[in-house]
This record gives C-alpha cells, sequence and structure tokens, in this order.
C-alpha cells in the first residue's frame, strides 16, 4: 500500500528550507484535495487561507508563538470555521447538488429541512465546538496529499486564534481561524525526519468488536 509507505515519509517538520519553493501546480493538487475532503453533510462550512506573501507571515509570526515554520515555509494554510450555521448556505448547499447531480430541487428541500433540523437541536455551544471541529476533516486530507507529492508540512494549533482572527480580517467575515499547517519542503538540517515515528502499538490503538457481547462493559 503505498499510502503507508508516504506516511511513513512524512513528519511534523520543525525546520523548513526557505529557499525551497512549492510550486503553483502542486498548490492547486492540494487545493483540489482539500476540496475532495469529506465533511459532515458535506457543507464545507469552512474557508481555507493560504498565505505565500512574506510581509503578511512576518505579522503572523509573533501570534504563532515565534515559531520559524511560519516565516520559513513556502506556505502557510490557515483554517477557518464559520462561527455560525447560516440557514442560506445550506439552501445553497441543496440548490449546488440539485444542480450538479441533476435532480429537481423540490424532491432534495426535505434533505435540506432535515440538517436545518439536526442543528436546531444542537445548543449555541455545541454548534460551536462542531462548527471548530469540520476543519480538521480537511487538514487531514491537506496533510495525506502533501505526503503524496512528497511535499512537506506541519500542523500547528500553536497560535493565537484572536490574532489571526484581527490580523486578516477574518471577524468581519465571519469566521475564526481554528488550526494552521506550514507547507514546504524540509531543511536537510533537521533532525527531527530522522527520529523513529512514536505511535501506540496496534494492540492498543484498536479493538475489534465482532460479535455483541451481552451484559459487559468495554474496557478502554
Amino acid at each position: 500500500m503505498e499510502l503507508i509507505k508516504k506516511l511513513e515519509w512524512r513528519y511534523a517538520t520543525k525546520k523548513f528550507d526557505p529557499a525551497k519553493k512549492v510550486s503553483q501546480a502542486d498548490i492547486e493538487k492540494l487545493k483540489q484535495a482539500v476540496q475532495l475532503s469529506v465533511s459532515s453533510y458535506g457543507l464545507q462550512l469552512y474557508k481555507v487561507l493560504i498565505i505565500e506573501d512574506l510581509a503578511i507571515r512576518e505579522e503572523l509570526k509573533p501570534a504563532s508563538w515565534n515559531q520559524n515554520q511560519i516565516t520559513d515555509a513556502s506556505h502557510l494554510f490557515v483554517f477557518c470555521n464559520q462561527k455560525r450555521v447560516n440557514p442560506d448556505e445550506i439552501d445553497a448547499f441543496i440548490r449546488l447538488t440539485s444542480e450538479t447531480r441533476n435532480i429537481d430541487y423540490e424532491k432534495l428541500k426535505g434533505y435540506g429541512d432535515f440538517i436545518k433540523t439536526k442543528l436546531d437541536e444542537k445548543s449555541e455551544a455545541e454548534q460551536t465546538s462542531w462548527l471548530e471541529r469540520q476543519p480538521y476533516l480537511a487538514l487531514s486530507t491537506l496533510l495525506m496529499a502533501c505526503a503524496e507529492l512528497k511535499i512537506d508540512a506541519c500542523p500547528m494549533e500553536g497560535f493565537e486564534p484572536e490574532k489571526y482572527n484581527e490580523i486578516l480580517g477574518l471577524d468581519k467575515k465571519g469566521l475564526n481561524a481554528v488550526v494552521i499547517a506550514t507547507v514546504g519542503y524540509r531543511d536537510i538540517s533537521d533532525r527531527s525526519q530522522n527520529l523513529p515515528k512514536v505511535r501506540k502499538p496496534m494492540e492498543r490503538l484498536f479493538e475489534e468488536i465482532k460479535h455483541k457481547v451481552q451484559n459487559s462493559v468495554m474496557s478502554i
């Protein structure tokens, strides 16, 4: 399985070579992969900013715990969740589905109403939590696509979302920076690339349930 080999190759790159840039052709491939990423109900209630401009990344660096990846990498991906569920977004998704699959809109409207009902059942805090989890699905796809193309990446939560929101003007767009990823090519001096991966053994990570066990509590 080639994917396993690619995932064994990748690591959270700590030191990028600032002289090496990801081509626009490869950036377009990464964008296409993220576009195809799974999302709850297929709604994609997030936006992904791709920042190449060094001046902007220099401004963001202090809000990123002064981590050098922000400025040394080729590009910075900022994954932003929508702050609220807008019913119009659901209607737009249903219309897009209707057009894409050549299905009458009225036949799909009930599914849109179902989505609205399920999301309305969530409290404001639950909706916020749900919205903030959505971009992580796209982030995972980005990391796998980078591995496929032998492009290095580092997912990062070590930053100040409020300052990112301010610097990038996200608040007025109804967006919130929730997770970021730097993308580029590793520096040959980055010692992290040669370290063995530390992962839980299979028997601790997985538990296969092949039949229902009566009157028992699964151990965790």
